[in-house]
């Protein structure tokens, strides 16, 4: 996996943007939305980043997989919740 990111640097490069961008939306944003400019500018930023992460990703450092494994861990997260609320629910129709 990791010789073939390397061969293809534009696909490592947005698999990282991807994986950023979807990291950052699910911790970090806040609910409201910022005003457009603050948002491209802030998108700019984490394409950069990107771009720094891709080199660090050419030089055999396993980004991609630790953001990949970043993303598992918020899904499982996400699941969890899912089905707790669940059976929360479950609890109170039943209770009553």
């Amino acid at each position: 996996m990791q010789v073939w990111f390397a061969e293809h640097p534009l696909v490592a490069y947005i698999v990282i943007f991807v994986l950023i961008t979807y990291v950052y939306n699910k911790v970090f944003r806040v609910h409201q939305k910022l005003p457009l400019l603050k948002e491209i500018i802030l998108y700019i930023l984490m394409a950069m980043g990107s771009g720094m992460l891709l080199i660090f990703q050419h030089d055999k450092l396993p980004i991609i997989q630790c953001l990949l494994v970043a993303v598992g861990l918020m899904l499982l997260v996400r699941i969890r919740y899912f089905v707790e609320g669940r059976q929360k629910k479950n609890a109170d129709t039943s209770s009553k």
